[in-house]
């Protein structure tokens, strides 16, 4: 028998205080982040007296004795993210300063979540530190997660609006902020997150139905904690905030039918059901709200997995080879051409297709997927932001839309397109998908946020690494370089022919 090595989990540490009602700070990020899959480190700035009628008294530790536990634990348990918490002195302040400094000139890969405590949610002041005082953390930060009442403070700046805001903290010199709705009074609460990527600034923004619960004691500290969790487990930070909001969701939920009782967020772990994740918001989802579900491939999400083998090619000779072999599906990938060359390709492609039952998908091209009226194109994320949606639909061709992640997949969702596409599953040689790998875990835990349009995963998926992708259950497997470098690629479409007709669980 042999034994598998044991997996480590990512290492968090959390600085915050300790609150002795058990519900929010040290209490609250234990829990989160072991119910998240992190091992945790602990750091108490402060010992808080509070109930669930006042805070008392906030008795802060001194700075000596948080600098021999983290001497003592730098090295023998170094952390992949540090959250961070209530805040109390301003020696604290620059001791955090210091650190921060020190741990990420030794990683630079270190990552760095600040929740900016500052009062109570029973009422009263934790600390008199000025705004001041705290943004000296700022350009140590890589996400500050202030509610509405914070980022004003942080950004000294009374207005509502929260890109103005967002934008007066990341010009103090944190990476990213995620301004949190929780604490607004409105029906639908909305999640603001700007932040620095490769030099460009994103924008990503959530929405969800306001869960009215008595049991949110601590849900501040568990939001950071969570995204914390997540940034820990290499998501990336939309997905993080995403999987981060349907996590504070689910627990708000757990609870919501007892009533009078100042009770402690529930920690449940990773949420599961599509029900607790958000809509996503911005421009691209507000400019197609109104956009028709696009034309059915005529199969939905039910079990069957009836799409098939669906080869991606990068040629009309690959596409001649490929058309006896009866498959269902496949997509032309063409680059690299000049327009009248290219254009011509596509006529041709068309007209191949249409004496086959071969559904052919056009990869960019729309305009001219709707001018030789293909069966369907297929658009990137980048692809989204130029196309135009109306026009594809209009014309009665199919869309399929490329996802990495969460965020991307419940945007594109909404959308309402014949397939959504996940990837990449694995490292591939087709695209540079650095920081976008799935995987197999991350696939299968996509595909319970799945509705009713099909899904298609993507991206290095070999004979060998089939089997296991094709046992999440998802409706088809789109291969490259798995046919198009194959010795027999004619016995290559038979073997993943002969996989996929055993659905998944048998």
């Amino acid at each position: 028998m042999t034994i598998k090595p044991v997996s480590l989990k990512p290492i968090v540490w959390t600085i915050s205080g300790a609150d002795c009602s058990g519900g929010a700070g040290i209490s609250a990020d234990i829990k989160t982040l072991h119910s998240l899959g992190c091992e945790v480190c602990h750091f108490i700035t402060a010992n808080t007296v509070q109930n669930s009628n006042q805070l008392i008294a906030v008795n802060a530790t001194e700075c000596q004795v948080l600098q021999q536990q983290v001497d003592a634990l730098k090295t023998d348990k170094p952390p992949a993210v540090i959250k961070v918490g209530l805040i109390v002195t301003l020696q604290q302040v620059h001791w955090l300063v210091a650190v921060l400094t020190q741990l990420k000139a030794a990683n630079e890969k270190l990552v760095v979540v600040f929740d900016p405590v500052g009062s109570a949610s029973v009422g009263g002041k934790f600390h008199d530190l000025t705004a001041d005082s705290l943004t000296v953390l700022l350009p140590l930060i890589d996400v500050v997660t202030p509610n509405m009442l914070e980022a004003q403070v942080l950004a000294n700046d009374n207005t509502d609006k929260v890109d103005l805001l967002a934008k007066g903290i990341l010009k103090l010199g944190a990476t990213a902020v995620v301004i949190k709705g929780g604490h607004s009074n409105q029906q639908v609460m909305e999640d603001y997150c700007l932040a620095n990527i490769d030099d460009e600034q994103h924008v990503f923004q959530l929405a969800s139905e306001k869960v009215n619960s008595d049991f949110s004691h601590g849900g501040g500290c568990s939001f950071a904690s969570a995204l914390a969790a997540y940034l820990a487990n290499n998501h990336l930070l939309r997905d993080a905030l995403t999987l981060t909001k349907a996590f504070i969701n689910q627990g708000l939920k757990h609870h919501q039918g007892i009533k009078g009782y100042y009770g402690a967020f529930e920690q449940l772990g990773k949420a599961n059901n599509a029900n607790d994740y958000p809509q996503i918001c911005g421009q691209l989802a507000e400019h197609y709200k109104a956009l028709p579900a696009f034309k059915s491939l005529g199969i939905e999400r039910d079990g069957s997995q009836g799409l098939g083998l669906y080869p991606v090619v990068d040629s009309l000779e690959w596409l001649t080879h490929l058309l006896p072999l009866g498959l269902e599906i496949i997509q032309l990938r063409l680059k690299n051409l000049e327009q009248d060359q290219l254009e011509q390709q596509i006529k041709q492609a068309v007209a191949l297709c249409q004496a086959t039952n071969t559904r052919l998908f056009i990869n960019d091209y729309w305009q001219l997927a709707i001018k030789y009226q293909a069966y369907g194109v297929h658009l990137g994320q980048e692809d989204l932001q130029t196309a135009d949606l109306h026009a594809i639909e209009q014309a009665g061709i199919r869309l399929g839309i490329s996802t990495h992640g969460c965020y991307e997949f419940l945007l594109a969702q909404q959308l309402q397109p014949s397939y959504l596409a996940i990837g990449a599953i694995f490292p591939t040689v087709t695209k540079n998908m650095t920081g976008q790998i799935q995987g197999v875990d991350t696939l299968s835990h996509t595909l319970k946020l799945a509705r009713h349009i099909p899904v298609v995963a993507i991206g290095g998926i070999s004979l060998t690494r089939s089997e296991d992708v094709w046992a999440t259950g998802v409706d088809s497997l789109a291969v490259v370089t798995a046919i198009t470098q194959a010795e027999k690629p004619e016995q290559a479409v038979k073997d993943f022919q002969q996989l996929m007709s055993i659905p998944a669980g048998n």
